[in-house]
C-alpha cells in the first residue's frame, strides 16, 4: 500500500506577526522538521511539503530529508490552491498511490503512532476518508482514498480538505485526536502552550 503525503506549510503565519511558525521549536525541532520527520518515519510513500510564503527561511529546516518540495506561488489565494499544488506535485510522479494523508505543520503532538492507526482504522473500515476529530470538527491530519483526488483537485479559494470531508461524511471514520485542537497559529497559541508543556 503506497501512502503519498503532503505537507501544507505556505502560509505567511500572520497571526505570528510575521514570524513563520514553520520554525518554531518544539522539543528540540522545528515544526517543519518535526512533522516531516513523523511524515517520514511512515515509511508508506513519497512525501511532498509545500512551500510559499517563506520559503527562503523554511527550506533549510528540509536539508538532507528525501522529500519532494514544491512552491506555491499563489499561496495566498487560499489553503485549496496548496493542496492542488502538493497534488499536482505528487501525483505527476506517483500516479499509484492509494491514498493521500495531508498534513499541517502547526499541530505539534501529531505522532507517528497517531498516522499508523490512521492507516490501521482505513484498512479495516473500507471507507473512502479518515480524518481526525478534536474540538467538534473534523479535520488534518486526513487520509483520503485516490478515489478523492480528482475532487480535492477542484477545490478553490479556502475550501480545504474539511470541506471535503463533510461533504461525505457517510464515508468517513473518525479518529479521536484531542490534541489536535493544539493548532500553534498565534503568538497566544505559543504561549499557552509552552505553560501547559511546562506542567507535563
Amino acid at each position: 500500500m503506497k501512502i503519498g503525503t503532503i505537507i501544507l506549510a505556505a502560509g505567511d503565519s500572520s497571526r505570528m506577526g510575521g514570524e513563520p511558525k514553520q520554525l518554531l521549536i518544539y522539543k528540540g525541532q522545528s515544526l517543519m522538521r518535526r512533522v516531516t520527520e513523523t511524515a517520514l518515519a511512515l515509511q508508506r510513500g513519497p512525501i511532498v511539503v509545500v512551500l510559499g510564503a517563506n520559503r527562503e527561511q523554511v527550506v533549510p529546516e528540509l536539508a538532507g530529508l528525501p522529500i519532494t518540495m514544491v512552491d506555491n506561488s499563489r499561496w495566498s489565494s487560499g489553503q485549496a490552491s496548496s493542496l492542488k499544488t502538493g497534488l499536482a506535485g505528487l501525483y505527476l510522479t506517483h500516479k499509484d498511490v492509494d491514498a493521500v494523508l495531508v498534513l499541517h505543520t502547526d499541530q505539534p503532538l501529531v505522532s507517528v503512532g497517531l498516522l499508523v492507526h490512521m492507516l490501521d482504522v482505513w484498512k479495516e473500515e473500507d471507507k473512502g476518508i479518515v480524518a481526525c476529530r478534536y474540538d467538534t470538527q473534523l479535520s488534518v491530519p486526513a487520509l483520503f482514498s485516490r478515489d478523492y483526488i480528482a475532487q480535492l483537485l477542484q477545490l478553490e479559494g479556502d475550501k480545504g480538505v474539511k470541506w471535503v470531508i463533510g461533504k461525505h461524511r457517510n464515508d468517513c471514520v473518525e479518529v479521536p485526536f484531542e490534541a489536535g485542537a493544539i493548532d500553534l497559529d498565534s503568538k497566544r497559541d505559543v504561549e499557552l502552550f509552552a505553560q501547559a508543556q511546562a506542567f507535563v
